[in-house]
């Protein structure tokens, strides 16, 4: 991520609108994104074609993240669908934001527990 910013992100990606979805957490959201985009990462994501960044959230660190991470992991998929369509109600693809300076996630901030 850019220097100045969190230094970690939990994310989740789509196989496509209500489909499989996948939370993860890094300190290279963009990298990691890639690597899931591009099939390089054996396991869940490539097996089920799951290549759609449609949530993240930065983290001042990685220890909260990954805390975070845990706890998404627990919740329902309709849970996880609530989450992202508060903030992506269409599913769009978040990727390209990520190459784009002051894209759509520069205004992420700390996560919100309302949820």
């Amino acid at each position: 991520m850019n220097e100045g910013l969190a230094t970690a992100a939990v994310y989740m990606m789509a196989s496509g609108q209500h489909g499989a979805l996948y939370v993860g957490v890094t300190s290279d959201l963009v990298g990691r994104v890639a690597q899931h985009r591009d099939g390089l990462l054996e396991g869940f994501t490539k097996r089920y074609g799951v290549k759609r960044l449609v949530w993240c959230e930065r983290h001042e660190s990685i220890v909260p993240a990954i805390q975070r991470e845990k706890s998404l992991k627990k919740y329902r998929h309709d849970w996880k669908v609530t989450l992202i369509e508060r903030v992506n109600p269409r599913w769009d693809d978040l990727f390209p934001s990520l190459l784009r300076e002051n894209g759509p996630l520069a205004h992420l901030s700390a996560p919100e527990r309302s949820l």
